[in-house]
């Protein structure tokens, strides 16, 4: 048996950013619905639509300040890889399993709906796990949700969100200039070999970093792959993980930046939905009616399912403290996905204001009733 997950510092720092950072979310997602459904709604989107340096402010916030969001993924990712849940192939599989059949699920209930039609490029909508709502909702069940849970739930919704940056990079990306995509690879090249000579200094990868964000924006791949890239050309140290390497020292700074500043200002710019008269239809329209059962139904379905194969076919067991009812628990919080599913609605419907608008109505409703079920199934389950 899988012991019983104690947790590190780094984990508990960032389980703290994500929780506190959760607040805030909210707090800036209610206030963008208020001010694009109050008399200052057409002045609030005429800001968004500013152009600044050649790109829209709603450009800026979408392609480069969620680049750090990105990035920020990527140093999660990297850190699970060496240290954290996804070290141990064994313990690994189980997350992985679990986001695997997170993100089939949804995908298939959305294609089943759109499939043929001009919605089919939203089945990548209910993809991902919005990490700093999830880890709020565990966070209000205090000693209910053992270390186990949240290590589990946070390694899925990594892996979650790194499903979502390749199917961005794979199926949201058009008309590719591949000059511009050769130099960004050229330059990712160069940071490698930086971190193969052991250059830790972190200057040098910020500024190849911002070279190659510019790019892959020029590329036509969305310029925000360049923040996962980067991360990976990040040199990384196992041996003392709180302060060694230039990974974990930017993976530690950039907390708190982005659960207080970066996802707030892309709740802003992005969560403004308008609800009109006709609001309550376009939910049960096929697109809508794919994102609600791919987030409600087709995230819990897909990682129990997934997890449960795991471990019936002996690739990987529960840990010691996690029991079947938090599996369950943790897939119903898989059905938030605020964030990812915000920012692949605008990729997938690029220009149809009202289509991205009702696809977040979607997302949001499905992410509210995802929250709420999983609180109360962890609150008051009693299952063994």
């Amino acid at each position: 048996m899988i012991p019983a997950l104690a947790l590190s510092r780094t984990f508990q720092r960032f389980f703290e950013s994500e929780k506190a950072g959760g607040v805030v979310l909210l707090a800036c997602t209610v206030i963008a619905i208020a001010l694009a459904n109050s008399a200052a709604g057409a002045g609030y989107a005429a800001f968004l639509h500013t152009k600044v340096a050649g790109l829209t402010v709603e450009h800026w916030v979408n392609d480069g300040l969620m680049a750090i969001f990105f990035l920020f993924v990527g140093l999660e990712l990297e850190r699970e890889l060496y240290v954290g849940e996804l070290s141990n192939v064994r313990t690994a599989l189980l997350p992985t399993f679990a986001a695997m059949g997170g993100i089939a699920v949804p995908v298939a209930l959305h294609m089943s709906l759109n499939a043929g039609t001009p919605t089919q490029g939203g089945a990548g909508i209910a993809m991902a796990t919005d990490i700093a709502f999830a880890l709020g909702v565990l966070a209000l069940l205090g000693s209910r949700a053992p270390a186990s849970l949240k290590v589990f739930l946070t390694a899925l919704a990594v892996m979650d969100d790194l499903g979502a940056v390749i199917a961005i990079a794979i199926f949201y990306s058009h008309g590719l200039a591949w000059g511009w995509l050769a130099a960004a690879l050229a330059t990712f090249a160069l940071l490698v070999v930086l971190n193969r000579l052991r250059v830790m200094k972190l200057w040098p990868y910020l500024l190849g970093g911002v070279l190659m964000w510019f790019c892959m924006l020029k590329s036509g791949v969305h310029a925000t792959i360049a923040g996962v890239m980067l991360a990976f050309a990040i040199p990384f140290s196992a041996r003392a993980e709180d302060e060694a390497s230039p990974s974990h020292r930017l993976e530690h700074f950039l907390h708190r930046p982005v659960a207080f500043f970066v996802l707030p200002v892309f709740a802003l710019a992005n969560a403004g939905i308008v609800i009109g008269a006709g609001w309550s239809d376009a939910l049960w329209s096929p697109n809508g009616t794919g994102i609600l059962a791919g987030l409600v139904l087709g995230k819990p379905l897909g990682i129990v399912l997934a997890t449960f194969l795991a471990v019936w076919l002996g690739v990987s067991e529960l840990p010691g403290d996690l029991r079947w009812r938090h599996v369950i628990g943790a897939g119903l919080l898989g059905g938030i996905g605020f964030t990812m599913s915000i920012f692949i609605a605008n990729l997938a419907f690029p220009g149809q204001a009202d289509l991205v608008n009702s696809s977040k109505t979607a997302i949001l409703v499905a992410s509210l009733g995802a929250g709420a079920l999983g609180f109360s199934w962890l609150r008051f389950a009693r299952a063994p």
